[in-house]
């Protein structure tokens, strides 16, 4: 059974590279045409169609995307979302379902791919994780889309969870940015992901349901970066151990 699994899984896997760039080409011409808009207004629409494409696709691989949560977000507000990271696909199903223009913290590699990489680079503060002066320069990058009426979408775990564990320790990032900023965090908590596209094996993946939920703010008015982040962490580690 394991076996017919693998190869069923290998499968879907091309399946899934097909379909993705299939799709990817057919609403790049829409994506590109946002950038004529300025921001947010531009970003905003950019992130609607990555909704579309991102709903057309995950129906097209069997992965059917059920989304929790998104009263949290008040009108008006911007917020920082800090969302578990456990697989790739965790990206184009973050972003693209939160409620209005925002913007992910994204690293430096992927940006060199033609055509994807214009696209990735659009919706992202890009960040090369082997250089601090990127890092510092990232911090302050994360401001603008905040100052500018969007979301900053931030993984604070950095690195997809091998561990087996509910979530890795997180990084102060996310937390330092809420405090100097002011805004708000909305924890985010991802499902499935790793069932669906498992770190550890190659070329693998999995028709499954995924899930989002959208939990209520956290203020940092009042708090350090390391008590925000504690305080996040637990109500993010509590609901993905409920609800799992």
């Amino acid at each position: 059974m394991t076996f017919i699994k693998n190869i069923f899984a290998r499968i879907w896997a091309l399946w899934g590279i097909i379909s993705f760039i299939t799709t990817f080409l057919i609403f790049l011409i829409p994506s590109y045409i946002t950038s004529f808009f300025k921001d947010p207004k531009g970003i905003s629409y950019f992130i609607g169609i990555a909704k579309i494409w991102m709903r057309v696709w995950l129906t097209l691989v069997g992965c059917p995307v059920n989304v929790r949560g998104t009263e949290h977000f008040e009108a008006g507000k911007t917020y920082i979302v800090t969302c578990n990271h456990n697989a790739l696909l965790d990206v184009p199903l973050s972003s693209p379902f939160i409620p209005g223009a925002n913007q992910t913290i994204a690293k430096k590699s992927f940006v060199k791919i033609p055509l994807f990489g214009w696209y990735y680079k659009r919706g992202s503060v890009i960040v090369d994780r082997k250089s601090d002066a990127s890092r510092r320069k990232s911090f302050e990058g994360m401001k603008a889309p905040l100052d500018n009426g969007m979301h900053m979408c931030i993984y604070p775990e950095g690195t997809r969870n091998r561990t087996g564990k509910p979530l890795k320790p997180f990084y102060d990032g996310a937390f330092k940015l809420a405090v100097d900023t002011k805004h708000d965090i909305i924890p985010a908590v991802i499902f499935n992901t790793a069932k669906a596209l498992p770190a550890h094996k190659f070329f693998y993946f999995l028709p499954v349901r995924l899930k989002i939920h959208f939990l209520a703010p956290v203020a940092s008015a009042g708090l350090t970066a390391e008590a925000l982040k504690d305080k996040v962490y637990q109500i993010m580690y509590d609901y993905y151990v409920a609800n799992q």
